[in-house]
């Protein structure tokens, strides 16, 4: 896009959001009736339209499962909406908070007060539930809303903007289409709080263009979620939930399993577990309806990029399924895993974001901990065991976005736990009132009482207040 484009772009997207900015302004605090009516219109833009939504993204990948757009996307969209529709009284009214004994009789209260208009950036890989997600609660919190599409998804984002023209005022939700430019120009603008989802590379020029207006940003990004098998606890099972977990959307999940690590000497047998897994669900997986193909040409060869390095560099490719070979015509990439995997391979630098699995020995639970500690904090990690108190060590030990004890993916589904990444893999959080937070600002209100003795606290200062100075502090 030349300069002149970019330049255009920009003006068009500042124009949208003075339009939303203006509309905040005159309506700064709408009440919950209001609110609940924009969450009941975003609920039948997804609600009604989930056939076509499911068509069109499975035209942008290729081939999506429609059995897992409905399950990933339709449905925990849907349900966060209703949890934000049940809650929202409460979360609006304003929370009452202790004084300190020295300033009684006053009140102290915390208003949720809307931010203005809100940004979304949406990524590719689940389009619909990572653009309803965060618009649920931006809506919940009382702002309008500019939500920036991904140019990976044609169809389903030109769906996107049509329905959100049929389903809301144009200065209450603006649906933007375009380019990486059209992205950065939507990032530079001052939004009252901008949300973007995607890689850790992307996360920072988002956060980049942002602080130009010291806009406040929530990453939602990724990183080497590890699947670690504890001592004891059935193979098989962790197999199936492992594979589960990691071949949903073909493993473009931020939040898949990146990495096994299990004790050493089973790894044979894990491979054989999965594989028996993979069969099961896919019995003729190039061919499989419920298994998706690769987003695009180009991610398609990246994956194929990881493999060859990985074998280039000595590890062992072990399909996990009866179909070894892929289908690079129609982007269709059985699982397999890695074996030997070391740090001097790509895949082991960078998330994959397909269905590759390195599967990585450990000796003990230590070294499984200390492993994970020296590389940068992931999104997600997964541990399976029945021990507490080794559950607990891994829970205590390690730094991750979120945890699923003994299954994997989960912990996105509950509304009622906040998710987001920590260093590398993200900044902020959302999802149920913590999303609302996320889109208010916290208004600190003190009142104070008529019957208030602050009077004492004033020039001049004499005898009197040099006792009461020395009560306060003693």
């Amino acid at each position: 896009m030349d300069v002149a484009v970019t330049q255009t772009a920009g003006a068009l997207l500042a124009s949208r959001h003075a339009r939303l900015g203006e509309a905040a302004a005159r309506d700064p605090h709408p009440d919950w009736r209001q609110r609940d009516a924009r969450l009941a219109a975003l609920q039948r833009l997804v609600r009604d339209h989930q056939t076509e939504f499911a068509e069109a993204i499975s035209a942008d990948f290729g081939h999506r499962s429609r059995h897992e757009t409905q399950l990933l996307e339709v449905f925990p969209a849907l349900e966060g909406i209703r949890h934000a529709r049940r809650h929202l009284k409460a979360w609006m009214r304003p929370q009452r908070r202790s004084v300190s004994l020295w300033f009684r009789p006053g009140r102290a209260r915390v208003l949720h007060q809307p931010l203005g208009v809100a940004g979304i950036i949406v990524p590719w890989n689940y389009p619909l539930y990572l653009a309803v997600g965060p618009l649920t609660a931006a809506l919940a919190a009382g702002n309008r809303a500019m939500v920036k599409l991904s140019e990976y998804t044609p169809a389903t984002s030109a769906l996107f903007a049509r329905l959100a023209a049929q389903h809301f005022a144009d200065d209450e939700l603006a649906v933007v289409e375009g380019d990486a430019e059209v992205a950065q120009a939507f990032a530079r603008l001052p939004f009252g709080h901008l949300l973007f989802t995607g890689s850790t590379r992307l996360g920072y020029s988002v956060m980049r263009a942002a602080a130009e207006n010291l806009t406040p940003v929530t990453l939602e990004l990724g990183g080497k979620s590890p699947a670690i098998l504890g001592p004891g606890y059935p193979l098989e099972k962790f197999a199936e939930r492992v594979m589960v977990g990691k071949t949903m959307n073909a493993g473009q999940t931020c939040i898949a399993p990146d990495y096994v690590l299990l004790p050493a000497g089973r790894e044979e047998e894990f491979v054989a577990a999965a594989r028996r897994v993979v069969d099961a669900c896919y019995p003729d997986i190039l061919r499989a309806a419920d298994y998706s193909a690769i987003i695009s040409e180009r991610h398609y060869r990246r994956l194929a990029g990881l493999v060859e390095d990985a074998r280039e560099q000595g590890a062992r490719i072990a399909p996990l399924s009866s179909a070894a070979q892929a289908d690079a015509a129609r982007r269709r990439m059985p699982p397999l895993a890695l074996l030997g995997a070391s740090d001097v391979m790509q895949a082991m630098q960078e998330e994959i974001f397909g269905p590759i699995l390195p599967v990585l020995p450990y000796r003990d639970l230590d070294e499984a901990i200390r492993y994970v500690n020296a590389r940068p904090n992931p999104l997600a990690l997964y541990y399976f065991d029945r021990d507490r108190r080794r559950i607990g060590r891994v829970l205590e030990q390690t730094l991750s976005g979120g945890v699923t004890i003994n299954d994997t993916i989960l912990h996105i589904a509950q509304d009622n736990l906040p998710f987001g990444g920590v260093g590398e893999s993200g900044k902020g959080h959302y999802h149920g009132f913590e999303g609302f937070e996320t889109f208010s600002k916290k208004k600190a209100v003190f009142i104070q009482s008529r019957l208030s003795g602050i009077g004492l606290f004033k020039p001049p200062y004499g005898a009197l207040f040099e006792r009461m100075v020395r009560l306060l502090i003693r």
